[in-house]
């Protein structure tokens, strides 16, 4: 008799476990690196959301709005929406996102759950992120997405990260958060990755904390403490391809490292990934960026297991009808920027800049040797410089990892200074126009030559560090060891003389973010390199602000001048070749320009 009581309890106790396990349907859509396009693209001009049939782009708000309320229609209670993050950055719209918080406010009305913080949110430090973060809860009137980042250590001795601080104790921004969705318990958590980390340098004082650890650890807490059924990682970390072909990166480590996670929504590396990569029981997914896709994972569980998935990397197009509320809104920011930013200085948002029968690009992913928009980038900021500001400069270099989107044709091939800013988008100064400013510091051709052999080698740990160069030839044997590559440098067409005796100074201008690695590269060789940058009259920098070039003396305070800028001003130059009164792109650029030549030593 007792035997069998034990037997019945037992039997009991396994029906209440099995009942537990729960079985059903979820659909998780995402996305990743949104950089702040709201708008499709490009060229910009041809962008119809409330029109479909008659145009090339991708992307926009309006767009993605209308295949999440679509997707809810048929789903509204197993829909989970996501975002990877790097939300902000990339398109005139982040110029207002401190006064009007309309981004995080716009995701919030499409419906987005959760959204993690990337990188490129930090690039205007912590406090002005807080301060966006602050401003879109009060015009949302708080319906702005959950945000998460799990893996930031604050810095006691610091009042820098202080405020940013402040939103983790109120809970705005919290480690994990937990979400139900058909009946299930879901874990959500964010991170940024070791190369994110790297790239956002203005987050400090805050640090970022090891991400394998902290995920270990959030996982631990999501499934013995809060008893999830799903554990979801916004993972700001990434993924990539070997030589082989193979699936690697550090979002591939997370899942081989950390056990207990289901999904790992990917962003950073801008990778689209059309069928899931599983490792083991964890999917990895990323929809590339800038909104051009967004993922959709169906998930059916059965018994608190995943037992089939489906994924879908859905285009976000012209065959979408828009949500044209949605671009109503968006409409209203447009008129902010013509109206601030643009018709000051003779542009606007709509009006044609320059055309193209050609593609430009610049892909980090592809061989960069093979790029004709770096060159072009590299030769405006030579032009803009020797033709607008009262200094000259005779070298201009831009890195592969400044070039942010490629010049499309389209159906016409007509660019805006927003097909233009695109491309060159990074960074602020002090005058609240967009984009790093223009600095210009004075070497030695024997120290030119040493930072040319590092930026040579620099692309095989990291692509992004490639550099494209203007008014400077470079001719390098590959075979020759470290800083004995380069064989011959001609500047401004004329060989000259890199040894140590030769103290001639010649000007480099580059963005300020680019020439502050310039000053580093000392400490980053340990010494084995030596570059100490100049002014013109050959004393030392101390100050990089002293290197911005002003490029009107006559006003108060630094005129800045910014990539974007030179670009436009390069463009305006070109000649009009069909006679509609529109520059056309020359033909000199449909193939690359080649300014670092590999000496063939065969010959």
């Amino acid at each position: 008799m007792k035997r069998f009581i034990l037997l019945v309890i037992y039997l009991f106790i396994v029906m209440i476990a099995f009942s537990q396990s729960k079985s059903g349907k979820l659909i998780i859509m995402h996305t990743n690196d949104l950089h702040s396009n709201l708008t499709g693209f490009s060229p910009e001009l041809e962008y119809t959301p409330c029109l479909v049939g008659d145009d090339m782009t991708r992307a926009g708000f309006s767009r993605i709005a209308a295949i999440i309320d679509e997707e809810r229609k048929i789903n509204p209670d197993n829909l989970l929406l996501v975002d990877a993050g790097d939300f902000l950055m990339g398109t005139f719209f982040h110029i207002f996102e401190e006064d009007f918080g309309f981004e995080l406010t716009l995701m919030g009305k499409m419906g987005y759950d959760v959204v993690a913080l990337g990188n490129h949110e930090f690039d205007f430090g912590s406090e002005k992120l807080t301060k966006i973060i602050n401003t879109s809860i009060i015009n949302s009137s708080g319906n702005i997405p959950a945000l998460t980042l799990a893996n930031v250590e604050f810095d006691d001795k610091s009042e820098g990260d202080d405020w940013f601080k402040d939103l983790y104790n109120i809970g705005v921004i919290r480690p994990y958060h937990i979400v139900e969705k058909a009946g299930f318990k879901i874990g959500i958590f964010g991170l940024i990755g070791d190369d994110a980390k790297q790239v956002a340098p203005n987050a400090a004082p805050l640090k970022f904390t090891d991400r394998i650890k902290t995920a270990k650890k959030i996982v631990k807490i999501l499934i013995n403490e809060e008893k999830v059924d799903l554990v979801i990682c916004l993972s700001h970390c990434g993924v990539s391809v070997d030589k082989d072909g193979n699936w690697t990166g550090e979002d591939v480590e997370l899942a081989k490292k950390v056990k207990g996670i289901d999904v790992i929504v990917s962003g950073h590396t801008h990778t689209e990934i059309f069928d899931p990569i599983w490792v083991g029981s964890t999917a990895i997914v990323q929809t590339g960026a800038q909104g051009k896709n967004i993922g959709r994972f169906e998930l059916n569980i059965t018994n608190g297991e995943i037992s089939s998935a489906k994924y879908q990397l859905i285009p976000v197009d012209d065959k979408i009808y828009g949500d044209c509320q949605i671009h109503q809104n968006i409409a209203g920011r447009i008129r902010m920027i013509d109206d601030t930013i643009l018709k000051p200085m003779g542009l606007g948002y709509y009006r044609a800049l320059a055309e193209t029968d050609y593609e430009l690009f610049c892909d980090e992913q592809a061989d960069l040797d093979s790029s004709n928009l770096g060159p072009l980038v590299a030769d405006a900021i030579w032009y803009y410089v020797n033709n607008f500001s009262p200094v000259k400069t005779d070298i201009t270099l831009i890195a592969a990892g400044m070039i942010r989107d490629k010049i499309r044709v389209g159906n016409k091939g007509v660019q805006t200074v927003t097909d233009v800013f695109r491309v060159v988008s990074l960074g602020e100064g002090d005058d609240k126009l967009p984009g790093y400013p223009l600095a210009q510091v004075y070497l030695t051709p024997r120290e030119i030559k040493n930072i040319i052999e590092i930026l040579l080698v620099a692309p095989k740990m990291k692509p992004s560090y490639y550099c494209f160069y203007s008014g400077v030839q470079v001719y390098y044997d590959e075979t020759k060891g470290l800083l004995r590559k380069i064989q011959k440098l001609e500047i401004g067409g004329k060989e000259v003389d890199f040894s140590k005796k030769n103290k001639t100074l010649y000007s480099l201008t580059a963005n300020s973010y680019m020439l502050e690695f310039v000053g580093e590269i000392k400490g980053m060789t340990l010494g084995l390199v030596k570059v100490q940058p100049k002014h013109a009259d050959g004393t030392p920098v101390k100050d990089n602000k002293t290197t911005w070039i002003d490029f009107d003396l006559k006003k108060d305070g630094i005129q800045e001048g910014k990539e974007w800028m030179a670009m436009v001003k390069y463009l305006q130059s070109f000649p009009d070749l069909n006679g509609n009164k529109i520059p056309d792109f020359p033909e000199m650029y449909k193939q690359p320009l080649i300014r670092t030549i590999p000496l063939d030593i065969n010959k």
